[in-house]
């Protein structure tokens, strides 16, 4: 027997005042309305009724039984209503993961822009420049940058991820400006220790059979790198987000525009869903609006 089912037809004979009025209500015969009420109180191992030929009475087991039975049926039906009504509106949390450079500088103020056109939606951005198990650890979206490994989930192109090199002004006054990639062996050029073997001044080097010391200063965050080089400190290399303003305000000067590795791929994920909830559909639409390739 379907438990809750019984459950039902328990909460509407008592309510209905009969079995067959519960019986009607849910289109079943009347036996069938019995059969479950014995059911139920087999399981619970008491009479929940008293019949008479003339009326029918809870018996105290009956009496407790229903009053938790309401309880319970009213909790499933606010359930159903909360869920019918994250499908019909955007509400709800969104958890987003991104890396800490591009979440900090590009993504977080288009979250405040996102959240002011749905006022019902919140966010819970988490950053870090590790990979992260989308569907383990409970995110609704997450920013992924450079080549994708098949693992079934929607992914949706974005602008890609490109990179720029800039020293300030006071140290290319002190140390002269390379203009080639083999001219940074004469240069400071400040590390980014997490980079693999294939990133970073590495992949500059090979791509261009170049020599490039391993720099004095490693550092395992972008905001630190480019706050030496605004110190003249050194030669950065790091995304563009992090070092475009510098360079419009004179700050830093961008080098060897025509030499920068390859600008990597970006993508939105999220799990494949036929109907997504309306929080995650707009969170999606909003980026590819904004951040989507032309």
């Amino acid at each position: 027997m379907d438990r809750l089912l019984s459950m039902e037809l328990f909460v509407a004979v008592v309510d209905k005042g009969s079995f067959t009025a519960a019986a009607d209500a849910h289109r079943l015969s009347q036996p069938m309305v019995g059969k479950h009420i014995a059911a139920l109180e087999a399981r619970l191992g008491g009479k929940l009724l008293v019949r008479t030929t003339r009326r029918q009475q809870l018996t105290e087991l009956g009496q407790h039984y229903y009053q938790r039975c309401r309880a319970i049926l009213a909790d499933l039906a606010a359930a159903d209503d909360a869920a019918a009504l994250l499908r019909e509106q955007p509400r709800g949390v969104l958890r987003v993961n991104a890396s800490v450079t591009f979440g900090t500088l590009r993504l977080a103020p288009l979250l405040a822009e996102f959240m002011a056109r749905y006022p019902e939606i919140g966010v819970e951005l988490e950053l870090s420049d590790q990979l992260v198990d989308l569907v383990a650890e409970g995110y609704d979206a997450v920013f992924r940058i450079g080549h994708l490994a098949d693992s079934g989930l929607v992914a949706r192109r974005l602008k890609p991820y490109r990179m720029m090199i800039a020293a300030s002004p006071a140290y290319l006054a002190r140390r002269g400006r390379p203009e080639t990639p083999e001219q940074l062996a004469e240069h400071d050029c400040l590390g980014f220790s997490r980079w693999r073997r294939d990133d970073g001044w590495d992949a500059l080097a090979r791509l261009h059979a170049a020599q490039i010391p391993s720099s004095r200063f490693q550092c395992n965050q972008g905001q630190a790198l480019r706050q030496m080089a605004l110190a003249g400190a050194g030669i950065v290399l790091q995304a563009e987000t992090l070092l475009a303003d510098d360079v419009a305000a004179e700050r830093l000067v961008s080098l060897l525009d025509g030499y920068l590795p390859e600008a990597k791929p970006m993508h939105l994920l999220y799990p494949a869903d036929r109907q997504p909830l309306p929080k995650l559909r707009v969170f999606v639409d909003f980026i590819i609006e904004r951040l989507g390739e032309l």
